[in-house]
Formats: C-alpha cells, sequence, structure tokens
C-alpha cells in the first residue's frame, strides 16, 4: 500500500483525522451495546486476531489505566513486545492503542483502518438488515486493537475493559490473567446499582484457563469474583491475602516501595507516582505478572522490575503540569477516586493552601466527589472554580454550583468561570494571593477536564 502526500500518516485518502471523523460519527463511548455477537462476527471475518497473541485483561471502577501503564512497563522490562489498550484518550486517539509503550504509529493506525475497513462494513451492513445499530465508536476502536496487535505481532496484550466486562466490546478477548482494580459505584445506569452487581459484570473477564489476581475488594465484590473464578476452576489470589503492599516511603518524584508479591519480595522499587492508592495498583501489578510469567510460583527478576517501575508515567493523574504555583491536574471520575486523589495530594504535597477547579461529566456522582473534596481536603482549601470542558457531557459550571452547595461547601466560597482557560487564570492568581509562594492548584475532575487542561499548559 503506498503512502499518499496527505496529512501525516495518510494513505489511499485516509488520515487519523478522517478515520477519528468517521469513528466520532458511530454511536459514542456513553451509549455501548451490551452485546458480543457483532465484535465475535468482526473477529471470525478478520481471521481471529482476537486469538493471536496472550492477553492479560483489566477491569475494576478505579486505577484501570495506571495498573495497565505498570504491567506494561514490566513486560517490557523482561524484552517482551507488548500492545496496551486503554480508554479514554488525553489528546489524540492513538493513545489507546500503544505498542511498547508509545502510542501507535499514525501510519500503522491509518494502514490498519484502511485493510479492515471493507470487513466492518460487512458487519455494519449485516446488523443493518437484522434492525441493530452498527458498530459503535468502542466497538471498533477495540477491533482495529486487536488487528493492530495481531499485524505487529505482539508477544502479549495488556487490554483495559472499557465499561464493565461481561458485554464489554474487549472480551471478545480472553485473558491469560484477569485483573481486577477495586470495584466502587460508578455507572450505575448501567452497571447496577450496588457494589455485588457491578462486581458481577466485572466477573465477566474470568475466563477458563486463566488466573483472577484482584485488588482489595468490599466483602460482597470479592465474593462474587470469589465464586467465579471457582466455578470456572482457576486460581485466584486477593491483595491483602496472598499479596500486598509491605512498607512505603516518600521518594523524590513518588515513593519508594517493598512489595510481598505471590512468590517473592521486592524491596527497593521506586514508583514515580503518588499516592497510596497507586503503591496498591503496584502491588496488583507486581502479582499479574507473576501470574503472566511464571505461573505465580516463580519470583520475578527485582532488578528488572525495579527498572520497569522505574519508566511508568500516568499523564492526567496527579500529574504536575507546571511549577510557581505548582499546577496538579487529575482525573478522578467517582467519589472513590477523588478521596484517593486528595489523599495522595495532602501527602505527596507540602502545599500551605490548595485552590480547586473542578468540572465534572453530567453522569457523575458530582455531590458525593466534591463531598471527599471538602472532607478529605478540609481548611486547605483557599478556594474553588467550578468550571466546565468542553464535552457535550460535561455538567454546567452553574448547575455544578447546586452540588457543591449540597456537598457543604459555602455559596460565597464558590467562583463559577464556565471557560476553563479564566478557571485557571483566577486559581492561579487565588493561589498566589498575598505571596503566597507555597499555594497549589488541583484541576480535578473529568478526563475531558484534565485533557483540555493539559493542552491548555502546554502539555
Amino acid at each position: 500500500m503506498s503512502m499518499s502526500d496527505g496529512p501525516s500518516g495518510a494513505i489511499d485518502g485516509f488520515s487519523v483525522e478522517s478515520v477519528y471523523a468517521e469513528l466520532l460519527s458511530r454511536a459514542p463511548e456513553n451509549k455501548m451495546e451490551p452485546r458480543m455477537a457483532p465484535l465475535f462476527r468482526a473477529m471470525e471475518v478478520l481471521g481471529e486476531p482476537n486469538k493471536a497473541f496472550p492477553i492479560i485483561h483489566i477491569t475494576g471502577t478505579n486505577g484501570k489505566t495506571s495498573t495497565a501503564r505498570m504491567i506494561e512497563a514490566g513486560l517490557r522490562a523482561y524484552g517482551l513486545r507488548t500492545g496496551r489498550y486503554t480508554s479514554p484518550h488525553l489528546s489524540k486517539v492513538t493513545e489507546r492503542i500503544s505498542i511498547d509503550g508509545e502510542p501507535v504509529s499514525d501510519e500503522t493506525f491509518v494502514r490498519i483502518w484502511d485493510e479492515i475497513h471493507p470487513y466492518l462494513d460487512i458487519v455494519d451492513a449485516e446488523l443493518e438488515a437484522a434492525g441493530e445499530p452498527r458498530l459503535t465508536y468502542f466497538e471498533c476502536v477495540t477491533i482495529l486493537a486487536f488487528a493492530v496487535f495481531a499485524d505487529e505481532p505482539v508477544d502479549v496484550a495488556v487490554i483495559e475493559v472499557g465499561l464493565g466486562g461481561i458485554t464489554d466490546a474487549t472480551n471478545v478477548g480472553d485473558g491469560s490473567v484477569a485483573v481486577v482494580t477495586p470495584i466502587s459505584l460508578d455507572h450505575t445506569e448501567l452497571l447496577g446499582d450496588d457494589v455485588a452487581d457491578i462486581a458481577v459484570e466485572k466477573a465477566g473477564i474470568i475466563k477458563e484457563g486463566g488466573f483472577l489476581i484482584s485488588a482489595a475488594q468490599p466483602m460482597e465484590a470479592a465474593q462474587v469474583l470469589l465464586e467465579k473464578a471457582r466455578e470456572v476452576g482457576i486460581p485466584y489470589r486477593f491483595e491483602g491475602v496472598e499479596f500486598g503492599v509491605e512498607s512505603r516511603v516518600m521518594a523524590v518524584g513518588g515513593q519508594m516501595l517493598t512489595i510481598a508479591g505471590l512468590a517473592g519480595r521486592y524491596e527497593e522499587l521506586l514508583l514515580p507516582l503518588h499516592g497510596k492508592h497507586q503503591a496498591e495498583n503496584a502491588a496488583v501489578a507486581v502479582a499479574a505478572l507473576e501470574a503472566f510469567i511464571g505461573g505465580g510460583t516463580k519470583e520475578l527478576d527485582v532488578e528488572l522490575l525495579r527498572t520497569g517501575f522505574s519508566t511508568v508515567s500516568s499523564p492526567g493523574r496527579l500529574e504536575v503540569v507546571r511549577t510557581a504555583p505548582t499546577i496538579v491536574v487529575d482525573a478522578a471520575h467517582n467519589p472513590a477516586g477523588a478521596k484517593a486523589s486528595a489523599e495522595a495530594v495532602l501527602e505527596a504535597f507540602s502545599f500551605t493552601s490548595l485552590v480547586l477547579v473542578v468540572g465534572i461529566l453530567a453522569e457523575k456522582d458530582s455531590v458525593g466527589i466534591l463531598t471527599e473534596l471538602r472532607e478529605t481536603l478540609g481548611d486547605q482549601i483557599a478556594g474553588v472554580c467550578l468550571t466546565q470542558s468542553s464535552s457535550p457531557r460535561a455538567l454546567s459550571a452553574e448547575d455544578l454550583v447546586q452540588d457543591a452547595v449540597d456537598a457543604g461547601f459555602a455559596d460565597e466560597d464558590l467562583q463559577v468561570e464556565p471557560g476553563l482557560d479564566n478557571a485557571i487564570e483566577w486559581a492561579v492568581a487565588k493561589a498566589e494571593e498575598n505571596n503566597d509562594l507555597a499555594g497549589g492548584v488541583l484541576i480535578i475532575g473529568s478526563i475531558t477536564l484534565v485533557a483540555e487542561a493539559r493542552t491548555l499548559l502546554g502539555k
């Protein structure tokens, strides 16, 4: 296939931008179809790329992407060629499909889309003939990821569930290791409104021939996962029972960990990420690596693990994007995530005061998120600016005021700036009041808000 002289990565009239425009014309990400048949049909017509490589499959409510990045870093330290599929993306759709730790090249993204496009047309036509919606945005990107990983080819793919598990598009692949990060309430309109219901959905990735590695879970969620693992007859290991964080101390740019794994004890692991929750994600990642590389019985090479973990980054997760004053961005999209982030900020940064810039999507528990921020950060909060991202799903800054009041903030302490650029400008000025050189700004909320803040601040 010859390259054209068009935009970067353009082939035969396609470019990353035109492919993305076509993907966006389909049913959006928050309208995922609870179905699997079209995915299996797509895999069938494409020659089953879902069976071309082993998979480490990750579900859970919080910490999926960070855990995926840690697992990927460990696999790469072992010299394995990795594919990583995560969502959503921050600035460019190619970030969702990574090869060896870097977003897939524009050329490969476009070439593989060009190759699979006629086959997706077949599936779309069959769906429309049956009176069903054609393949959605998320279904198409997932199919593209499997096709890219098969084409490379990768030695192992680390694949993050989009939503739930049982009928998530990624469940067209069978994980040789199923990883479940902490489960809490989120997407209740789609997954159910108690933790056990949500765990039933997540347990859908636990398959015969696999190995379950789970973070510490609420009792009712742990019970569901345990029963599913027993039902399919696979080994299962839970954080806090068979493995966990033995100790952690603050270090420059992150934390130094000792992790008790399934088969070994790993000391002096420098993790360049902040917070107790990231240490726990690291323990889950270590156990997943032990399960994949040595069946859970063979100790990992600690030097390789140290090398891998030292390279981990997690953009948009407690990421410092500017100094003087320090501006931290964090994608916390539910109350549990907001609490973990707030605790990590208090631990990792010695701010005299903190100005919050908050923007949340309409379907999220905004009162719960704001309540956790207020209760955890307390007197540290010097001001709160309510704003919104450009996403059509964003709750308006004005509507967020009532939620903030319901969460316990005083009306007079709230600033409303719908434009994010103005919100950041206000927060920086507030943080620097009275020549305070140690005040900070935390921009927190939806991934779309964090993505736009990173762009505005040059990241």
